[in-house]
Parts: structure tokens; C-alpha cells; sequence
């Protein structure tokens, strides 16, 4: 009996170490970025902060604590979320990567009319994300977003 818990031990272990050796660093990347995508829609913010290096900064002004402080906001203001990531393109050289992709966000409440199937708010955004590979993973340690202009009224 012991034998064998050992050799299943040993079984998976290795597994594990296979699977994550056969992983590219696109390939981490891609899940760190859906695993922030699923954190939102589930409301998480400790799930997404831990995806976030201690050292972020951005353009628009924002450190670690201040995205903390608009994931907080963001979420209070919006009861149901929902997130589509679209034209992901990932870059890495070496310990860096870029990852620039689009996210359609909507958000709706349940009031139990048929005006639920509309969203609240549909927001299309271009992302810039930059990321390092630090001790623990792969971090975002910047990311740049501007809303995309779906209809823009003709002139």
C-alpha cells in the first residue's frame, strides 16, 4: 500500500514538472492575463493584485495601491461584470514582456426585466500591458488603456 501511494506520488509530481516545463513563457503569460480576466468577473480583487508587481506604475498616474483603490470602485459601481479579450498579441525579450490586446467590458444589473439582456454599459478598451518575470512569476508592471470610440458621430 505504501509502495504504491509512493509511486503515484512520484507519478504526479513528475507530471506536474513536465506540464510546467512544456509551458512557453507566452503561454504563462496568456494564463496571467485570463486568470485577471476571470478574477474581474468574479469580482476578485485579491486575485487580480496578486497578478500585479509591488512596483507598478503607469502613465496615467496610478501605483499599486491607487489600481487597488479603481478595481475597488469599479467594482462597488458595477454588480455584474463581464469581460471579452480579443487580438491578444504577446512579445518577450528575456525577463520582459508585452502583451497588447483589446477587452470589450459590459455590465448589466438583475432586475428581472428583459432590459437585463442590455448591457448597463459597454465599454471597448485598447491595452498596452508591460510585464517582468520576477521571483515568483510574471508580473504586469505597467499597462497603458484608452477606450476605443466605437461610433463615432459623423461630422
Amino acid at each position: 500500500m505504501r509502495r504504491t501511494q509512493t509511486i503515484l506520488l512520484l507519478f504526479f509530481v513528475s507530471a506536474i514538472i513536465l506540464g510546467c516545463a512544456g509551458q512557453t513563457d507566452e503561454d504563462k503569460i496568456k494564463k496571467l492575463i485570463t486568470d485577471i480576466q476571470t478574477a474581474g468577473e468574479e469580482k476578485n480583487i485579491r486575485k487580480m493584485m496578486d497578478r500585479l508587481s509591488k512596483r507598478y506604475s503607469d502613465q496615467q498616474g496610478y501605483n499599486y495601491d491607487g489600481i487597488h483603490g479603481l478595481l475597488v470602485g469599479y467594482f462597488f459601481r458595477y454588480p455584474k461584470i463581464s469581460v471579452y479579450i480579443s487580438n491578444l498579441t504577446i512579445t518577450v525579450e528575456n525577463a520582459q514582456a508585452k502583451a497588447v490586446f483589446q477587452t470589450i467590458l459590459t455590465s448589466g444589473e438583475k432586475t428581472g426585466s428583459i432590459t437585463d439582456a442590455i448591457p448597463q454599459s459597454l465599454g471597448m478598451w485598447n491595452f498596452d500591458v508591460l510585464l517582468k518575470k520576477e521571483s515568483d512569476g510574471w508580473k504586469v508592471v505597467s499597462a497603458k488603456w484608452e477606450q476605443v470610440e466605437v461610433m463615432k458621430p459623423e461630422k
